[in-house]
């Protein structure tokens, strides 16, 4: 599936830096609208994910934006290729339960800072 893709330039507005994209990113992407609430997180070098901060106080638990996108990314292939999805196969379930059998796990592991996901 290709991605839309806005091209856009680093410009300088008042006294910040700014980023400019064409118009049709706004137009085909409402949330995105003047004066919102955003928040950006650089991903790797020379990746930048931006989303809508939801002004909403109170969310105990902030999303990973990360997972948030590829979750997004899964909902609009899964809605564009729905002859994609196709059930998961019980030999594909015995593999997973073969590979994982000798992996244990517990909810007080904890996993090193210098380890990365």
């Amino acid at each position: 599936m290709s991605m839309l893709a806005y091209r856009g330039s680093i410009t300088t507005t008042g006294s910040s830096e700014a980023i400019r994209f064409d118009k049709g990113l706004f137009r085909q992407n409402p949330e995105f609208r003047q004066k919102a609430s955003v928040e950006a997180h650089v991903i790797g070098r020379g990746m930048l994910l931006v989303h809508v901060v939801d002004d909403a106080e109170g969310q105990e638990e902030q999303e990973d934006p990360v997972v948030a996108a590829f979750l997004a990314f899964l909902e609009q292939n899964a809605i564009s290729h729905p002859e994609n999805i196709v059930p998961l196969s019980a030999s594909k379930v015995a593999l997973a339960v073969e590979l994982c059998r000798k992996v244990v796990v517990s909810d007080d592991d904890v996993i090193p800072d210098d380890i990365t996901f």
